[in-house]
């Protein structure tokens, strides 16, 4: 028997329609440095996007299935792009600017690119680059910027303004399946070549609906969120789409993200949510300390892409009154896959171990725990194994390319069609998943596991370290153990028996690391997270000044 409702595409087609109308007072702010914030509300916004929609279907040829990249900054112009891009029917593509040169082109290639909207400021970056870029026809440049840079580039070059400005307010929107690719991402590529993440329409709308559900962040249109996180970073965590679904005003940085302008602009315009990695909002709690601001409207920060260090997030509610709360996800799950809002009744020490945790798991979200042996484990927090997931918004295949079959690495996706995060932990009986260490970054010594991430967070905690990494190093008589490389704060006295002494009263001593160097700062990747390979390199090369005690 079937049922007798109707079905309805979800689309981002309704999200921009639905925006644009009813959420038409809504505004998106972007911080401009120094001079005042460009300022226009979801009515301009989204009839801008229409005007979008108009130009690169006519001028620019862009029909249907076609891959629109953006190279952009957090700015109202990109969230244009973000709702008439896929709205169209073409497939919104935003690009790691962080990435390597190599990396960004192979990028570009494999998506099979025709057009790049790109910031004026970010023409040094991308210019260099065009005569390796085959699909590339158009190249839309944003904002100013040295078009000089440009002379003799291949691809046709326009200004943004210009060839939206005058076209029609109405577009004919496509029927489009919900099914049909909206957006892609491709992983940062730690190793090997970046893998193509493909959302679909019916993602992003569920996704989003998640985003601005109560038990996640909980978002309304009296609510101004500041998306630290980049718009290329998984689509800023799914907070630009779910905003304009929600009328959630919305605070873009654009390329202001050290420390000073993010800690003026949270005091000027007073938004009350804000999503990042927790190294921003290790530069912001120094930053503010030096130069205290006002930061008090804010209520909530989101905070992923890596493990928080519990003593970051008590700084932040002691010293400044703002609960940082964590998520966890990755590319492919859209991003959103828990998040750690503690159940009703916890208090005090109770409260604080569910809100270190990663977070609950929502009921689109399905997750199970195998075991070395490929065994499942039982949801009891204690027994560890790799966390894999599946839902609505979780990555069933990579991209293959341009008219090749989707890819399914045997690494990556079990033979039952689960998604293979790398990332081991355990989850207990009410859902609350908890990160012990990527699979790979495990450090396994003697036939027992030891978690890098908690000898980090245990790190951290003490106060003359600013920063710390442990990763694994062969050893002879154990196999491997840890080394921890750690960035001291200015000023400070410790010496490496201090910190080991320190970490002996947190940890079991058979963890405690007998292997130490300091380092000017932990290497990270194009998104934020600590990159450990780096690491492990410099240690074998014997880059690194290492101290065993």
């Amino acid at each position: 028997m079937l049922s007798t409702m109707q079905d309805v595409p979800l689309t981002v087609t309704r999200i921009l329609v639905h925006g644009t109308q009813v959420h038409g007072r809504s505004t998106v702010t972007t911080w401009t440095g120094g001079e005042p914030p460009l300022r226009r509300t979801f009515r301009e916004t989204g009839t801008r996007a229409v005007r979008l929609a108009n130009a690169l279907r006519d001028e620019l040829g862009v029909e249907r299935g076609d891959r629109v990249a953006t190279l952009m900054w957090n700015n109202v112009e990109h969230m244009e792009a973000y709702l008439a891009i896929p709205s169209m029917g073409a497939v919104l593509h935003t690009l790691n600017l962080r990435l390597p040169e190599d990396q960004l082109c192979w990028i570009v290639n494999h998506a099979a690119d025709r057009v790049v909207l790109v910031n004026g400021t970010l023409l040094p970056l991308l210019a260099p680059l065009l005569p390796r870029l085959g699909t590339v026809e158009h190249l839309v440049v944003v904002g100013p910027g040295d078009l000089s840079l440009l002379e003799g580039a291949r691809p046709a070059v326009h200004a943004y303004e210009e060839l939206i400005a005058d076209r029609p307010t109405g577009y004919d929107w496509p029927e489009l399946d919900e099914r049909e690719a909206a957006a892609m991402c491709y992983t940062s590529g730690t190793t090997g070549d970046p893998k193509g993440v493909v959302f679909s329409h019916r993602s992003v709308y569920l996704h989003s609906l998640q985003v601005v559900s109560a038990e996640s962040m909980g978002l309304t249109n009296r609510d101004t969120s500041l998306p630290v996180v980049p718009m290329f970073h998984v689509n800023a965590w799914g907070v630009p789409h779910a905003a304009f679904m929600a009328g959630i005003n919305l605070l873009l940085p654009d390329r202001f993200l050290q420390p000073a302008p993010l800690a003026e602009m949270i005091a000027s315009e007073r938004p009350t949510h804000a999503a990042a990695v927790p190294t921003i909002w290790q530069g912001l709690l120094g930053e503010l300390t030096a130069r205290p601001r006002d930061v008090s409207s804010l209520k909530q920060v989101t905070i992923g892409g890596s493990a928080c260090p519990p003593a970051l997030m008590k700084a932040f509610d002691e010293q400044l009154g703002v609960r940082l709360v964590h998520a966890w996800g990755m590319t492919e799950t859209s991003p959103l896959g828990t998040i750690a809002h503690p159940p009703a009744g916890a208090t005090g020490e109770e409260e604080w171990q569910y809100r270190v945790t990663q977070g609950r798991f929502p009921a689109s979200v399905e997750a199970r725990l195998i075991g070395p042996d490929g065994s499942q484990m039982p949801w009891d927090g204690r027994s560890a194994g790799e966390l894999e997931v599946r839902g609505p918004w979780i990555a069933a295949a990579y991209y293959g390319g341009a008219g090749q079959e989707p890819l399914r690495p045997e690494d990556k996706f079990s033979p039952d069609g689960w998604l293979r995060t790398g990332d081991v932990g355990v989850i207990s009986e009410d859902g609350f998943l908890t990160l012990t260490d990527r699979a790979k970054d495990v450090i396994k010594s003697g036939g027992e596991w030891i978690s890098s991430v908690d000898l980090e967070n245990h790190l951290m905690a003490h106060p003359d370290v600013a920063e710390a990494a442990v990763v694994a190093v062969p050893d002879e008589r154990w196999g491997e153990r840890p080394l921890a490389t750690v960035v001291l704060r200015e000023g400070a006295t410790a010496g490496y028996p201090e910190l080991r002494a320190f970490l002996a009263e947190r940890v079991a001593r058979w963890q405690v690391p007998e292997r130490w160097a300091v380092v000017p700062a932990v290497p990270k990747t194009s998104v934020g997270k600590f990159d450990k390979k780096v690491i492990r390199k410099s240690y074998a090369e014997g880059e690194l000044d290492v101290t065993r005690l």
